[in-house]
């Protein structure tokens, strides 16, 4: 709600009425009574009205101005609705500040600038916009309730509507999309309709559905500006006398039909009416030799179409066409340009398209889960079958095998997130806490554990070296590329990006001691280890000159690997215990003792008509059986990735420690940084920034220890 605030004072209360309805006039309280006030004006002194407050400092900003508190809150980086707020009445006596509290305005503004005031349409979605905010918890940023339809905006609402809406003026339908459209689908689509009219009309008895092809065939060529529609055939057409067909009707059966009689049976109603159009032989030939072959077209052209995502239109209109309009009687299915006819007749409308190419539909989402995900998940079975059955590799090699595998760690690492999302939203903060601490890390580390395993069963030691690089890799990426990128990103389109700094600034200090204590061991052993090199040249003759050397390393075996075993891995084992007991108690300190730190404000303001019931996109058993799903065929495409990057590494001259820094080490990580990059571009930079932090401190004060921990009894 762009007018709410919480300034431990007065809060702006939402009115139920539509915004043109005048408030109603309220008497004013006593102080006592006002329920309103916050705890540091509480303790002091009377109740300060928000807005003589602001007016009596005039050299600080006002935060109740439009778009600027918008901004300020976060409300537009989170998605929330425009919603118009009524404030409470103000008395003249407010306007200006009682002189108790002058003392404390300095501490009440301060207090009030690290505020987040946050917007929800229900309190499912509440939580998850607060759990944002929360150290552990994974920033997501998809709605995990379904969103109320008038709060969506003209250009969301067109991706979910229907191609049955005729525009009054749709402009010029020559686009660069509808030639698009030409090119790849209307020529050959045209084309085969025109056969299968041919074909139709050689049996005679498929003379109607031939003429119905033919004027589809003119429509599929170039759809636009053009109409289908359903229409009413007067009952004179319906009949169909299968008598008069044959040569058998006689003159006193009709004489009977025209005064009143019995109708005869042949003179019934069979085809294109009623229960006996299924039993009509143009019927029975229609969809015998014509329907399967039209059928099998748009189902490559919709399955063609929803994988490109800017063409769902042309999946849209292929699948409508194949599911309804192709299975309507001819004689009911009218196509007609827009231009051409001034008025068209009564009747329903089927298909009306404009254009076939939308770029919005990156946001298209199929029950809560975006279209990206769900053309990605068949990769997944296909990238199991062929790992799994083709384990000698006669129908792909080893290459594009493990090219598979990345590619299939992607959607499942959305499924993952969506469902940590989900039941986090849906719980309390303690079972939210368990369940990222548990699953959040569960893609790194399933393939980690996973290369570490298979190393040790071969004997090699690439295997060890490439998890090192990815984890360097996540680290690297996590605390300067995903912050850059979306600072860049962010400041394309606007001018001032602004962050909390008090959040901010925790998320760092741990940053700085779990980054500090994974790396405190490999400092220790670079000061008091012994430097062993291989081979050393004298480059200037010189005793006392310069020495190149090579193949240098640390020697921490010396003497039976005394101080290895006496010093450094004590260390090490010490230091993988206290990091995790660390991150525990980062997320006991940030989400009970200190969680004013995050001071976050849910306001659940709904426009008229908005229902404050969740309707949930997964259940928290739903989203409970996809995690664990998503964590099996996670494992499986981890195991796939292990089992055919040795081929790779063998036969090409790419790096082990280049494959680990940028390409093991980013892939698991996509969503995470698309989360970051939507956060930027709705200008919360907090977000973006705390998404990097989030995934660094989790690599430091989890993955790592877990993975030296794994090693010791494995």
């Amino acid at each position: 709600c762009p007018a709410v605030l919480s300034l431990g004072r007065i809060q702006p209360q939402c009115d139920s009425k539509p915004s043109t309805d005048v408030p109603k006039a309220t008497k004013p309280q006593h102080d006592s009574d006002d329920p309103r006030r916050g705890s540091l004006c509480n303790r002091h002194c009377a109740t300060i009205n928000v807005q003589g407050d602001l007016d009596y400092y005039p050299h600080r900003p006002r935060l109740l101005s439009g778009r600027s508190l918008v901004g300020w809150a976060g409300h537009g980086a989170l998605g929330g609705s425009h919603t118009p707020c009524h404030l409470p009445p103000i008395s003249p006596t407010a306007m200006s500040p009682p002189s108790c509290c002058q003392q404390h305005s300095d501490e009440v503004y301060e207090s009030s600038m690290v505020r987040t005031t946050l917007t929800a349409e229900n309190a499912v979605e509440a939580n998850k916009l607060s759990n944002n905010y929360k150290f552990g918890f994974k920033k997501w940023k998809s709605h995990v309730t379904e969103r109320p339809w008038e709060d969506r905006s003209d250009i969301v609402k067109e991706l979910y509507s229907n191609l049955n809406v005729i525009h009054s003026s749709g402009g010029s339908t020559v686009t660069c999309g509808n030639v698009l459209y030409l090119l790849l689908f209307g020529w050959w689509l045209s084309l085969l309709y025109v056969l299968v009219a041919a074909m139709m009309f050689v049996t005679i008895v498929g003379t109607p559905y031939g003429r119905l092809c033919w004027d589809l065939a003119g429509y599929f060529l170039w759809p636009f500006g053009k109409v289908i529609q359903k229409v009413e055939v007067p009952k004179s057409h319906q009949a169909v006398s299968v008598c008069e067909a044959s040569g058998e009707a006689s003159s006193t059966e009709k004489n009977s039909t025209l005064l009143g009689g019995p109708v005869p049976r042949c003179w019934r109603p069979q085809c294109w009416a009623g229960t006996g159009y299924w039993q009509c032989a143009g019927t029975v030939a229609w969809l015998c030799l014509g329907y399967p072959a039209l059928v099998l077209a748009h189902g490559l052209v919709c399955v063609t179409a929803w994988l490109l995502i800017v063409l769902i239109p042309v999946a849209k209109l292929s699948a409508c066409a194949a599911t309804h309009v192709l299975l309507l009687p001819p004689e009911q299915v009218l196509v007609q340009h827009l231009r051409m006819t001034e008025a068209l007749l009564e009747g329903e409308v089927i298909l009306c398209c404009y254009r076939a190419v939308n770029p919005y539909y990156y946001k298209y989402t199929v029950g809560g889960i975006n279209v990206f995900a769900v053309n990605l998940l068949p990769l997944v079975l296909v990238t199991l079958v062929l790992g799994y059955v083709d384990s000698q590799n006669h129908l792909t090699s080893s290459p594009i095998k493990f090219t598979l595998a990345l590619l299939s760690i992607m959607p499942l690492s959305y499924y993952i997130g969506m469902a940590i999302a989900s039941i986090s939203a849906q719980s309390n903060f303690a079972v939210g806490a368990v369940v990222n601490a548990t699953f959040g890390s569960i893609t790194e580390l399933t393939f980690y554990i996973t290369a570490l395993i298979k190393g040790t069963r071969e004997g090699n030691r690439c295997y060890a070296e490439i998890v090192k690089s990815a984890l360097t890799g996540t680290l690297v990426g996590c605390v300067l590329f995903v912050p850059g990128l979306c600072m860049v990103i962010g400041g394309i389109r606007h001018q001032e990006q602004q962050f909390n700094r008090r959040s901010a600034g925790v998320s760092s200090a741990l940053l700085f001691l779990s980054v500090g204590g994974v790396f405190a061991p490999t400092l220790f052993s670079k000061v008091y280890g012994k430097l062993v090199c291989g081979e050393c040249h004298n480059i200037t003759q010189n005793p006392l000159g310069h020495y190149l050397c090579h193949n240098c390393h640390f020697d921490l075996m010396e003497n039976n690997g005394t101080f290895y075993y006496s010093h450094i891995q004590p260390l090490v084992y010490t230091v993988s215990i206290l990091l995790p007991a660390a991150y525990l108690i980062g997320l006991f300190f940030t989400l009970k003792t200190h969680s004013h730190i995050y001071d976050i404000h849910i306001s659940d303001c709904h426009m008229p008509g908005h229902h404050h019931s969740a309707v949930v996109h997964w259940s928290r058993w739903r989203a409970l059986v996809i995690l664990l799903l998503s964590t099996l065929c996670m494992s499986a495409c981890a195991d796939l990735a292990t089992e055919h990057i040795s081929p790779i590494l063998t036969n090409s001259t790419i790096s082990q420690y280049f494959i680990g820094v940028t390409v093991l080490a980013m892939v698991p990580e996509l969503p995470e940084i698309v989360n970051g990059i939507q956060f930027a571009l709705q200008n919360n930079l907090s977000l973006s920034i705390e998404i990097g932090n989030c995934i660094a401190v989790q690599v430091c004060m989890l993955q790592i220890p877990i993975l030296v921990l794994f090693t010791i009894f494995y």
